[in-house]
């Protein structure tokens, strides 16, 4: 049987916790009668606060719905989860989940029992709300939604009942919901009304909040995960989102073109299917400017909605053009525009049949349209649910027979790995996505190689085939009519070429091509917790550095003032950038430390002082701006905290100070523009953040704060930069360095986000810890260096070097020769400081854990 046949334990807790009786439909009050206002009235936004309130009040109420506290939100918000079904339903909700699990992963199980499923299961559909905060209707939308949902006694409801579970996430972002709505109350009726806010509405991930699916970085994505790919394993699922206003007014699925393959064809179907009930359902209420098959292509990121196909889920998008936040807009005709994949002209064409107008466009409008969509996937589920149920069963049969016949059988983690730390992160990944992961216990041999006992294999024959091909199979994205335009220039893939996560992590994950029968392995439910791994030699300890987890026990260390040492070099048998930890340690703290990291502190003899030298703690500044924030930067403080790097922000009015010196040995500069930073230069989108925000908010160090930083590294600092804030040094600073493809053409050159291979000095230590070689992911604008020719060549250090030939190992490489055998990092000295720039993103969306140590490096005192 399954292992999603077996009892969710978090989810079985919760649910009883909250299992409380209702109360009749008739005492529950609408959106409009709590709150005071209609949802999307103009200029009024429901705070979470109360919405919690609200969603408690129903759900006390009400026999047709349960909500359950998911847990707490980054921020200590509670995120919540709302079932909707019969009141019988609900009663027998574990047996539902297991017949869905059951249908969801058949393996084992009889024609007669899947036939009996299928009569007897739901159909269960999640919908989510509110991920992107500045989105504001659909947060709002989820309240009156709800409400419809339990209190309508017509036929189609009660059949919706019946026949389906719901499950709505009804913000999935709390805290940027309460900062969102607080920012534009505080300015509504003011000069500055519907402004942006100038800080990300995630604390630390912004709008990349819906590219955390398959990483799980933050908790909310874990919450949405333990929902999606363990609790239920639904038929459908729907993120309701906005996009911008001067187009079409509504977008449902399906995507547009190109689609990512080696998804079950039923899918595919699936979700034209609904999204052809969706736009049938907003054209019977006369609602115009509809498309679908546009816009938004079947490749996309693999946050939730696009992931989801590959767990078998029919995962959709609605996107609703936007207001101002919550103003209205006005929109002329003449202002609507067309282009974009499937939707060249603002005309009518057989997906958009019913152009938009123009006119006056209100949150009222999406409130509306994000209804009927919502009802509409819960009602064609409600009326096909045995078809529904059925495709499930045949979507997750199929896809374990392709992964059997498939050329690839399996991926096999092998237990040796150059940072196991970082592969039992990846096994964590795959797990967290509900993906079958089995380990051995002895020793075996496969295609020649020989694996060690504790090797994880991943087999293709089961039913999230998909999803594996896709985190851990080589990846080209496709170059075809589809991806260019009429001219040869490529089109940008919506996010990521690939999304490779064993090449990200420097993991090796061996296809393999022939059967291994790895059934007497047993089946992983979690990573095994660490025990205390601590022995002392007559020299103390010694740590590997080749472990991104090593830099946390260090860190942790300082923390209790132990005093710790670097190798300087390779030297008996130990590794340049390996960490030594003095005899006279408590060991209380170093068990502990140990236990919590999984590092073993390892006995040193060696008397290791000739190579070594002492490694103070640094104090560190990351540089952060207004204009919407800065994800790159967010994403760093995420990295820092998870290895418990201490740090200060660092803001404009901190550079213009005086007092960098005093307060900093390093500042960090996440990737971003040399005019955002300066101030220098804006246009655009950035410039409107200077017209339309409050003065205290607008950002911009200036030729003031060019100095401040200079004068900061000849004094002896070091500053860190990534990507495209190298522009810094090199325009401002005037380092002897070029960016080689800044002024390329993207037919010239182009990398939206690859794999490529790299050369490494692993004896500079800036490297340490690296192997020889590796692999960068390149994101469109990262920088690619050359030195540029004088008397100094020798003070610049080139650390990692592009390869010289085939460059790229996964996603979509052109001009490969541009940047083959150029500096991807480097370092030089400036005056009595340093300046490290790393031309790509080396912690990208902390996902890239294989060149996270080339960030940590730069940090230590080195």
């Amino acid at each position: 049987m399954s292992a999603l046949l077996k009892r969710s334990a978090i989810f079985f807790l919760i649910f009883l916790l909250v299992a409380t009786p209702g109360f009749a439909q008739g005492n529950l009050p609408t959106p409009e009668s709590y709150f005071g206002f209609k949802m999307g009235a103009d200029r009024k936004l429901a705070h979470w606060d109360d919405l919690v309130k609200y969603y408690n009040l129903l759900g006390e109420r009400s026999p047709r719905m349960k909500v359950v506290e998911m847990g707490k939100s980054t921020l200590g918000n509670p995120f919540l989860a709302l079932y909707i079904s019969s009141a019988d339903n609900l009663a027998k909700l574990e047996e539902y989940r297991e017949i869905n699990a059951m249908l969801s992963d058949p393996r084992g199980v009889s024609e007669a029992q899947i036939e009996e499923g299928i009569l007897k299961g739901k159909a269960v559909v999640v919908q989510s709300f509110g991920l992107h905060s500045s989105e504001v209707a659909a947060s709002q939308t989820a309240a009156e939604f709800t409400h419809d949902m339990l209190t309508r006694n017509d036929e189609e409801m009660l059949r919706i009942l019946d026949n389906t579970i719901s499950i709505i996430i009804p913000c999935f972002n709390p805290d940027g919901e309460i900062m969102i709505t607080e920012w534009y109350r505080k300015y509504v009726g003011t000069e500055y009304e519907a402004a942006n806010m100038p800080y990300l509405y995630h604390h630390y991930i912004g709008h990349d909040n819906n590219r955390d699916a398959y990483m799980q970085n933050t908790v909310e994505s874990s919450y949405g995960a333990q929902i999606m790919f363990k609790d239920f394993v639904p038929q459908a699922y729907v993120d309701h989102h906005q996009m911008g206003a001067y187009g079409a007014r509504l977008y449902v699925p399906p995507y547009s073109e190109p689609i990512r393959p080696d998804g079950d064809p039923l899918v595919w179907r699936e979700m034209s299917w609904y999204g052809a009930h969706i736009a049938y359902k907003a054209e019977e209420a006369n609602r115009s400017g509809v498309v679908n098959a546009a816009v938004y292509s079947g490749w996309g990121h693999f946050g939730f909605h696009w992931i989801t196909p590959f767990h078998n889920i029919a995962g959709m998008l609605t996107e609703s053009a936007s207001a101002r936040l919550a103003t209205p807009l006005y929109v002329h005709p003449d202002q609507l525009e067309g282009w974009s994949r499937g939707l060249p002209k603002y005309e009518e064409q057989t997906s958009f049949p019913n152009p938009w107008k123009g006119g006056w466009w209100r949150v009222r409008d999406i409130v509306e349209q994000q209804k009927i969509a919502a009802m509409a996937i819960v009602d064609i589920a409600a009326r096909n649910k045995e078809t529904v149920l059925r495709t499930a069963y045949l979507k997750a049969k199929r896809q374990t027979e392709r992964g059997e016949a498939g050329e690839v059988k399996a991926y096999v983690i092998p237990k040796t790995q150059h940072d196991g730390g970082t592969a039992d992160k990846l096994v964590e990944v795959l797990l967290n996505q509900g993906i079958e992961v089995r380990q051995s216990t002895a020793e075996f041999r496969h295609e020649g190689k020989v694996y060690a006992a504790g090797t994880r294999v991943v087999t293709m024959a089961q039913p999230k085939r998909g999803v594996i091909r896709w985190l851990l199979g080589q990846t080209n994205y496709p170059d075809n009519h589809y991806t260019r335009f009429r001219d040869g220039t490529p089109i940008r893939p919506y996010d990521m070429s690939t999304d490779n996560i064993a090449e990200y992590f420097g993991v090796t994950a061996d296809p393999i091509s022939t059967p291994l029968d790895a059934s007497s392995m047993p089946v992983m439910k979690s990573l095994d917790t660490y025990t205390a791994n601590v022995s002392r030699g007559s020299q103390g300890y010694i740590l590997d550095g080749r472990l991104n987890d090593s830099f946390t026990a260090v860190n942790l260390l300082m923390n209790d003032n132990i005093k710790v040492k670097r190798l300087t070099a390779s030297v008996n048998g130990h590794n340049a950038g390996d960490f030594i930890i003095p005899r006279n340690a408590r060991a209380s703290t170093l068990s502990q430390v140990s236990e919590k990291t999984g590092v073993a502190f390892a006995a040193l003899n060696d008397n290791l002082s000739s190579n070594s030298k002492d490694m103070p703690r640094q104090r560190i500044g990351l540089f952060q701006r207004y204009f919407g924030g800065n994800m790159d930067e967010g994403w760093t403080r995420l990295l820092l905290e998870n290895f418990e790097f201490p740090y200060t922000t660092i803001m404009d009015k901190d550079i213009l100070g005086g007092e960098l010196s005093k307060n900093f040995d390093v500042i960090l500069l996440a990737d971003e523009g040399l005019a955002t930073m300066t101030g220098k230069g804006l246009s655009g989108r950035f410039q409107s953040f200077i017209d339309g925000t409050p003065p205290e908010y607008r950002s911009g160090f200036g030729q003031k704060g060019i100095d401040a930083l200079k004068a900061f590294i000849e004094a002896g600092g070091t500053i860190v930069t990534m990507g495209q804030a190298g522009e810094l040094a090199m325009k401002e600073f005037k380092v002897p360095i070029t960016n080689v493809v800044e002024r390329t053409s993207s037919t010239e050159f182009w990398s939206p986000g690859s794999t490529l291979k790299i050369n490494i000095n692993n004896q500079n230590p800036i490297a340490f810890g690296m192997p020889s070689k590796g692999l960068v992911l390149f994101v469109g604008n990262n920088d690619v260096y050359s030195v540029n020719r004088s008397a100094n060549n020798h003070e610049v250090n080139r650390i990692a070097t592009y390869a010289s030939r085939d460059i790229m190992t996964s996603g979509w490489l052109l001009g490969e020769e541009k940047i083959a055998n150029k500096a991807a990092l480097v370092s030089l000295k400036m005056g009595e400081g340093e300046v490290v720039m790393i031309g790509f993103r080396p912690q990208f969306r902390v996902q890239t854990h294989g060149t996270f140590k080339f960030v940590f490096n730069s940090l230590v005192a080195h």
